[in-house]
């Protein structure tokens, strides 16, 4: 059986979806990003997790870098994505590709929310075990 997440935002402003599970994270000092999950373990997805993340005016995703590929759909605001030692402009409709094992991160440069959706494999190793993506997170 698949799973429909209904869309219930405001297409410019707010961005929610039923069902869905969120939590805040911070970075350093000052940096606020949320974090929602669409579909996902619970909804029986196999292959894929998909997110969407806000980062708040001149806030940043984590730099990290893992194993597998990552696909984002920027949905509003403007910013900046590094991509191994390459910085990219992004906007609004913007769709990346983030190969496995490239340094990664995205920066909001402008003074609205940065939103976008990000689709990851559902499992992967961690640890020398292979564990779903959403594991071992608390969700507000």
């Amino acid at each position: 059986m698949g799973t429909i997440r209904k869309f219930n935002g405001d297409w410019k402003q707010i961005f929610k979806w039923d069902g869905a599970r969120s939590r805040m994270y911070q970075n350093e000092e000052v940096n606020q990003v949320s974090e929602t999950w669409i579909i996902g373990k619970k909804e029986g997805a196999e292959n894929f997790a998909f997110r969407y993340y806000e980062v708040g005016p001149k806030g940043y995703s984590r730099k990290e870098q893992h194993p597998y590929d990552h696909g984002v759909l920027i949905l509003q605001g403007q910013g900046e994505v590094l991509l191994d030692e390459e910085t990219h402009l992004i906007s609004r409709g913007d769709i990346i590709h983030i190969p496995p094992d490239i340094l990664h991160q995205i920066t909001n440069t402008g003074m609205e929310p940065l939103g976008f959706l990000c689709v990851i494999p559902a499992r992967r190793e961690k640890e020398g075990k292979i564990v779903w993506a959403e594991e071992g997170i608390d969700f507000d």
